[in-house]
């Protein structure tokens, strides 16, 4: 025996779906949705307080070159305590383009950088300029606090 096929009126017809179909279709929906909202997420920066601009003096402990993002992962010191803080970047291709290279930061290196702090206040930031030893500076900080 055949499955009974329901139009939306709940009718036999012709050009229904069988229930099994329909919530197949829905489930296809509710897949093909999540990437979307994912992506949408991603690349939400409404955890960062783009009002304000911090500027730490530290100590680079580690340069992750990773997609989709790089990572600054830096050592200031507080008050004779030493503080982690994590830097979100762009991506290798974009950072390439601006003249990084996965070896422009090494461990040791004492830097200035200049953040869009996390609004959560937890030690971390969107990437806006850093200064290194010599003086170059990369990224820009338009309006940064002296």
């Amino acid at each position: 025996m055949a499955p009974r096929r329901f139009d939306r009126f709940g009718q036999q017809g012709l050009f229904a779906v069988t229930a099994m179909e329909l919530k197949t279709l829905a489930l296809a929906g509710v897949i093909a949705a999540v990437p979307t909202a994912s992506a949408l997420a991603h690349h939400a920066f409404a955890r960062f307080d783009s009002e304000r601009q911090v500027i730490l003096k530290g100590t680079i402990k580690d340069f992750q070159w990773t997609s989709p993002h790089a990572w600054i992962m830096l050592t200031i010191d507080k008050r004779g305590r030493a503080e982690q803080w994590a830097i979100e970047m762009n991506g290798p291709s974009g950072l390439t383009r601006q003249g990084w290279q996965p070896t422009t930061l090494t461990p040791g290196m004492a830097v200035t950088a200049t953040i869009h702090p996390l609004r959560d206040g937890t030690n971390g930031g969107q990437f806006l300029e850093i200064i290194l030893p010599d003086g170059t500076v990369l990224g820009r900080a338009t309006g940064a606090p002296p």
